[in-house]
């Protein structure tokens, strides 16, 4: 285990503290935004806003892009958009990070748990139509019913963890059998592609993250991708307080959200995406030279499906057991390189302890043999095509 403490700090070539994931600022950062302070115009109105969006739109081919204060409310506008109500249910993961869920509990509706795929470590198509198939049914006006609670089943949520795609047709197929609107957490897989196509343009909604750890970052942020002009159009009205356009008046035609991302934050995100097809490259890079490294050992490392691109956001491996993920956890952080475990299982968490769920039988072994190792975009020499 000290090797791999080894091989991290040669990696980076420091013997400095390595941080599991940290920003990186060599383009045009400081130049946005001394233009975005200069012009006054630093809150939500502003040029860098529309290049943002339109810079996101071209890069993942979505039609619309609607960019937000977080990843978060880009998430709640997509479940707002699909319909979703109180008391409805939606199916998602119990390996996640917690906003995935939090975002259902302020709508006042809640999650069912299902099991994720070894493979992408996302929703298990599988495991989603086995719940279905015990624990719903089709009601006479075409909705999705739960059997036992009577409540409407109106989303499945999958979350393409640390940038590895989920099985989207499998998805998109049972989503269309049980009439299921699909929502993409993206939000770790901004320039992770699903046979070809752009992760997030599949689902009829989704949303990405810029927070200060993803790869690329604006501080604090996030963007709605949907795969529907009108429903773009819609969604921009809605997260910018539903304010109906007018040289002065102030009128809103509807109850909305201030979920605008300021023209401050937009502008670190122009600089950063100048820079994404390089992130990209380095964090596939570093990846190959950790599974390199881990290849023939007792450490698993986690590679893409091989249906996908991924991002490698975070990269990660499976240790035999938890006592060799505990060992190796305080080694690697008393020693100045920060690793982590998977988040803790969404049903394990106070407000989430009652949620409807499946078998997690594949989500209980990644949460106590999976770490996650440093995976900024910084490594010295690597390069891979």
């Amino acid at each position: 285990m000290s090797s791999l403490v080894k091989f991290i700090r040669e990696t980076y070539q420091t013997n400095e503290f390595i941080p599991l994931h940290a920003p990186t600022f060599a383009g045009n950062e400081q130049a946005y935004v001394a233009e975005t302070i200069a012009s006054t115009f630093v809150s939500s109105v502003g040029k860098f806003v529309t290049d943002f969006e339109q810079k996101i739109e071209a890069f993942t081919q979505s039609p619309k892009a609607i960019a937000t204060s977080s990843g978060s409310s880009a998430l709640h506008t997509a479940l707002y958009m699909a319909g979703v109500i109180r008391g409805d249910l939606v199916i998602t993961q119990a390996l996640t990070f917690v906003a995935t869920c939090n975002t259902l509990y302020h709508m006042g509706a809640a999650p069912i748990f299902v099991d994720i795929s070894t493979v992408s470590l996302g929703l298990s198509p599988q495991a989603v139509q086995a719940y279905l198939e015990e624990h719903g049914l089709l009601n006479e006006d075409g909705l999705c019913v739960h059997k036992e609670t009577g409540q409407i089943i109106r989303a499945v949520m999958p979350m393409h963890t640390f940038g590895h795609p989920v099985e989207l047709d499998e998805l998109l197929f049972i989503c269309q059998q049980w009439n299921l609107v699909l929502i993409e957490d993206a939000a770790e897989s901004l320039g992770s592609r699903y046979k070809g196509k752009h992760t997030g343009t599949l689902g009829e909604f989704a949303a990405l993250s810029f927070n200060g750890n993803k790869i690329i970052t604006t501080g604090g942020g996030g963007m709605l991708l949907t795969n529907n002009q009108i429903s773009g159009i819609r969604a921009k009205h809605i997260t910018t307080t539903a304010k109906v356009p007018h040289p002065y008046e102030f009128y809103h035609d509807e109850a909305g959200f201030n979920y605008r991302m300021p023209n401050l934050n937009a502008a670190l995100g122009c600089a950063q995406m100048e820079s994404l097809p390089r992130f990209i490259e380095q964090k596939r890079a570093l990846a190959m030279h950790y599974n390199t490294f881990f290849d023939g050992g007792d450490l698993l490392f986690v590679q893409e499906p091989s249906y996908a691109k991924s991002n490698y956001w975070l990269n990660a491996v499976i240790c035999p057991n938890v006592h060799s993920r505990d060992k190796l956890l305080k080694l690697t952080n008393d020693s100045g390189v920060m690793t982590r475990p998977v988040w803790q299982l969404m049903h394990r968490l106070p407000m989430f302890k009652d949620a409807l769920r499946g078998p997690l039988t594949n989500s209980e072994l990644m949460e106590s043999c999976l770490i996650n190792l440093p995976s900024s975009p910084t490594a010295i020499g690597l390069t891979h095509a």
